[in-house]
């Protein structure tokens, strides 16, 4: 149905948002819009898992890096899967609702996210679901949003100012159709400009919580024991963490993007890696990326062969006595 509240969507056809609507003809407007609280974006190609049972989240709690015991329903939170070694495996972007534990998960992250949790089980009380082909979930910039065909609604600091409904599939576009839209260009522009990160873009196979700002946000620094822990706590302790989270300014005058992955260079050599990319209504060509700790927060780099200024997200000194940015932009 395409009419004035279902405009024509252009659609991703590669990348991670591959499937959704990147925008619907003027992401300069949607990007206001979701500034003023209004609009909703289609985040239906995100993983959706569902894990039930009394057990559910004492048996989180002491798998992953949140303080999840007494979590109250409608309650949102986020937390990791980390290694031993305390890279971050996994992210859960949760909320409870009394019965069931829903999270969403980075788009293809759902099966192997539900795989080890299942394998941990053991003799507890818990059921794993992947539930990704029954459920969407659907970012809406108004806080209190509510729709009656929501399975529970999840607010929480990495919301971006909103929240996210998750909605049975097929009542889908009956919930995007409620409301003004937006896709996944303003809303990323959006995480960018806050220095939100996002688990396999922003972050690598070797991040750990404390160079991404994830402390407080994803991580429970106050709790007992998870596989990943003594990392965690040891750079929480004694400050400086080997990379740090940056926003890049990028060169307004480049006509392209850096690409997700690409190195960051100064003086020729390589000082990190760039995450997501995106244009900014206001802030113009931005990126988040990943930089070594002891590079001057000063210094101008290369993103992919685009000129970057550094704005800081995690200081290089980030320990007991810092901690990270989150904002909204």
């Amino acid at each position: 149905m395409n009419d004035a509240r279902t405009p024509t969507a252009v659609v991703a056809h590669e990348g991670p948002d591959a499937g959704v609507a990147w925008h619907y003809g003027d992401p300069v407007r949607e990007q206001r819009a979701l500034e003023r609280g209004s609009g909703r974006v289609d985040l239906s190609h995100r993983g959706v898992l569902r894990i039930s049972g009394p057990d559910r989240l004492s048996w989180l709690h002491s798998l992953t890096t949140q303080h999840l015991l007494g979590l109250a329903p409608g309650q949102g939170t986020t937390t990791l899967v980390l290694s031993p070694q305390g890279h971050v495996e996994h992210a859960l972007h949760g909320v409870d609702d009394g019965t069931s534990f829903w999270a969403h998960t980075e788009p293809g992250a759902a099966a192997a996210a539900a795989a080890w949790l299942d394998s941990m089980r053991f003799m507890m009380r818990v059921e794993v679901a992947d539930v990704s082909d029954e459920v969407a979930v659907v970012w809406s910039a108004d806080p209190e949003v509510q729709h009656e065909a929501a399975l529970v609604v999840r607010r929480a600091a990495d919301s971006l100012g909103g929240a996210e409904l998750l909605v049975p599939r097929a009542r889908l576009a009956e919930v995007l159709g409620d409301g003004p839209l937006a896709g996944t260009w303003a809303y990323e522009a959006r995480r960018v400009a806050a220095g939100v990160a996002r688990i396999g873009l922003d972050t690598d196979h070797r991040t750990i919580p404390n160079e991404a700002g994830l402390l407080g946000v994803a991580v429970h620094l106050d709790k007992g024991c998870y596989r990943g822990q003594e990392t965690v706590a040891r750079v929480h302790t004694l400050g400086r963490p080997p990379r740090r989270l940056v926003l890049l300014l990028l060169d307004g005058s480049a006509e392209r993007l850096p690409e997700v992955g690409s190195a960051l260079v100064l003086d020729g050599r390589t000082v990190g890696r760039v995450g997501t990319s995106a244009r900014h209504h206001e802030l113009g060509a931005i990126a988040l990326g990943l930089v070594k700790r002891n590079v001057d927060v000063d210094a101008t780099l290369l993103a992919d062969g685009v000129a970057a200024a550094q704005e800081v997200l995690v200081d290089p000194e980030v320990g007991l006595h810092v901690r990270p940015r989150l904002g909204v932009g």
